[in-house]
């Protein structure tokens, strides 16, 4: 009780001290907290708020029960989403889909029996029924993946919220305004964990900001203990009389969390390769290779192998497959590291519109729609024409346009040209959104990325200027002069033009929306830099100095684990960026041209067959037998072959590249789209032209074959 009284007495006077020098606007944390439900309403992605909603609404229909251990796994992970709902309105809502999709299974092959077309629809009533069996167990548990992306985006921020931390810390030993202070500044989702810290403490559920802290450190203590040894540290140092001591604990719980983080980072890294390799043969190489026997495999099973059943093992179950297992490897990564979502608060027409260019007349969007749609609309050219003219075919070059056998087609060359368009198609939709939507965004980063390098050295100039007796108007115009030529320098000379010229203090020339320096720097990292330059400017030019250069000791060590930590990446990312550029698109390529060949031999042979048949009257013994074999209508067709593995690999391109960006960077979603808008021009156009080569020199051989056999 003395101990709780201690605490609120410290904390009491450092508040009041620092209220007296601060303004009430900037450190109101009353008003930060009770904007927090209002904040958590906007911060939490689309998709989390449906399914809030949609377990409110639906979630008390069933009543499942659940053991006592995982009800409390389910409010840990709830508490960690910050979702509003309770274990069993999860539970409840999971079961209510997974007994929805098995009753529309079940009614499905009802109907279908009634109606006696069982077999035309037995692959849908499995989908169905199977999807709502596998699916029952992990709808239930969807807060735990909630929880997970929260956990693995937070901890990417950790390293600079402890900074941030330590930062205010330094000149003000108040923990309560350093967590405001990382909240305002550290970005989504951890910024929302530490509003949600200071609301628990302002609504009276804990009595101390200590008390809401440490509740808040214990779903992290085993995932993350790094971060929670290193806010121990900080929060020790507010007991310690001695200022030397009191840096010195700080100091260490910077250092706790950078050596804690690069330890785990290497032993991740040392472990990914196997996963990897077994990801990549899996979910990529097998697959691709095992496509060869598809053709084969309808023509010996009579038909029971057809295009749907290949597009539902190659297009839906494989790439779940792959997702999973990145699904584990994420899983498994150590939390405190990533580059973070530093840029996902600036609207990219804001970007197009205030600082890089003019706004599209288009959105991304509907631009990518419409020419992926119009490309995917030429591909399917076959089918219209056969609907309109059903006994329509032509012939160029010597192959067939169309070849429709019966009802069942095109098996022409043509046609599978066509078909080329629809794996184009896609890509140039998805790849025209993802990169217009982060093209600008990225340029800024690199533009920032080159400032932050080379800021600490920067801020040292700048801190040891002000230590000087130079006012910080006028040590950012010196600094720049010094730094002519560098983004550091050209960062110092637009906040020195807008003091000279604009006449505007030393915080707006920095942090004004219209000619603020931010403006062509977004750097979460910067703006926390120069904030901490003008609240502890009111202190006197010493506070100032040693703020600056402690915090550009602080960012070079950062830097440094950053670049030993992405050598440690760099042969495991270089094998993914390998598999998706280099080796499945060749080898997808490839194998569309193999498969090409063996439908069009088995076409030749079947009208050889046929003909040889009628010239004799009929077959006798074993060429019966081969004939009924070599029936092309049997056949998965070249086109829907060709469409199916083309997708495959626009898919598969997503999904690595989403996954060697998070294995790298975390939860960055900026850098990854925009990753995967160049992988998917660079990986399906190379998957396209190998194919077409491959059609062409391997329908070219069977012609050959063809025309000897005849």
């Amino acid at each position: 009780m003395a101990k709780d009284l201690g605490v609120r007495e410290i904390i009491e006077r450092y508040k009041n001290i620092l209220d007296r020098e601060q303004t009430p606007e900037e450190f109101s944390s009353s008003l930060m907290s009770k904007e927090y439900d209002i904040f958590r309403k906007e911060a939490l992605e689309q998709r989390v708020t449906f399914y809030e909603k949609m377990c409110t609404s639906f979630g008390d229909i069933l009543h499942i029960g659940t053991t006592p251990e995982e009800t409390e796994a389910l409010e840990k992970s709830i508490a960690t989403s910050h979702l509003e709902i309770t274990p069993q309105q999860a539970v409840g809502f999971g079961a209510l889909l997974a007994l929805s999709l098995l009753f529309v299974g079940v009614l499905i092959g009802a109907a279908a029996f009634v109606f006696d077309v069982f077999g035309d629809y037995l692959l849908l009533m499995l989908l169905f029924v199977v999807g709502g069996a596998l699916l029952l167990k992990p709808l239930t548990k969807l807060p735990h993946y909630f929880a997970q992306r929260w956990r693995l985006a937070a901890s990417n921020q950790m390293v600079m919220c402890v900074l941030y931390v330590v930062i205010y810390m330094r000149h003000t030993s108040n923990l309560e305004h350093a967590i405001k202070f990382a909240g305002e500044h550290i970005g989504m989702p951890l910024s929302l964990d530490l509003k949600k810290v200071l609301w628990d403490a302002e609504t009276g559920l804990y009595v101390t900001i200590q008390d809401s802290l440490e509740a808040y450190l214990r779903q992290w203590k085993d995932y993350n203990f790094e971060f929670v040894e290193a806010m121990h540290l900080i929060e020790g140092s507010l007991y310690e009389p001695a200022e030397n001591k009191r840096i010195d604990l700080l100091e260490k719980a910077l250092q706790v969390i950078l050596e804690g983080t690069y330890d785990r980072m290497l032993h991740y890294a040392h472990n990914l390769k196997s996963p990897i390799t077994i990801l990549h043969m899996l979910g990529v190489i097998l697959p691709i290779l095992g496509l060869v026997i598809f053709p084969l495999l309808g023509s010996f099973l009579g038909g029971l192998v057809r295009w749907y059943h290949l597009a539902f093992l190659y297009n839906l179950v494989l790439p779940l497959f792959v997702y999973f297992m990145g699904s584990k490897l994420l899983r498994s990564r150590p939390t405190g590291y990533g580059q973070g979502e530093i840029l996902k608060s600036y609207s990219q027409y804001h970007v197009y519109e205030g600082v890089v260019g003019q706004r599209l007349p288009l959105r991304p969007g509907t631009l990518g729609i419409l020419l992926g749609g119009a490309i995917v609309l030429v591909a399917l050219t076959p089918f219209f024409i056969h609907w309109i003219y059903p006994t329509y075919d032509a012939e160029f070059l010597g192959f067939t346009f169309l070849d429709y056998q019966g009802a069942f087609g095109p098996y022409g060359f043509w046609a599978l040209i066509f078909s080329l368009l629809i794996p184009l198609g896609l890509a140039v939709g998805f790849g025209l959104y993802f990169l217009l939507k982060t093209k600008k965004l990225i340029e800024l980063t690199k533009k920032t990325d080159l400032l932050e390098k080379e800021f600490s050295g920067g801020l040292f100039q700048l801190g040891n200027r002000i230590g000087s007796g130079v006012p910080a108007e006028r040590a950012f115009g010196a600094v720049a002069q010094d730094m002519k030529g560098t983004p550091t320098g050209e960062f110092f000379q637009i906040v020195d033009n807008n003091i000279r010229n604009a006449g505007v203090g030393l915080k707006q020339a920095v942090f004004d929306p219209q000619i603020g320096a931010l403006l062509y720097y977004p750097s979460h990292l910067i703006e926390s830099s120069m904030k901490v330059l003008v609240e502890s400017a009111r202190k006197g030019p010493v506070v100032v100095s040693k703020s600056l250069i402690t915090i550009s000791q602080y960012v070079d060590r950062i830097r440094q684990v950053n670049e030993r930590l992405n050598d440690l990446m760099a042969d495991v990312l270089s094998s993914m960026t390998s598999q998706i550029n280099f080796l499945t698109p060749i080898i997808a390529g490839i194998v569309v041209g193999v498969g090409s060949m063996v439908v069009t031999i088995i076409n030749l042979l079947g009208e050889q067959f046929k003909t040889v048949g009628l010239e004799e009257g009929g077959f006798t013994g074993g060429v019966t037998a081969i004939a009924s074999i070599l029936n092309i209508q049997d056949v998965i067709p070249g086109f829907q072959f060709q469409a199916v593995v083309g997708i495959y690999v626009v898919e598969i391109i997503i999904l690595l590249s989403i996954l060697s960006t998070y294995i790298e960077r975390g939860i960055d979603d900026t850098t990854a789209f925009y990753r995967v808008g160049k992988n998917l021009f660079t990986g399906t156009f190379l998957y396209i032209a190998v194919a077409l080569i491959g059609i062409i020199v391997f329908n070219l051989l069977a012609q050959a074959v063809g025309n000897v056999g005849g």
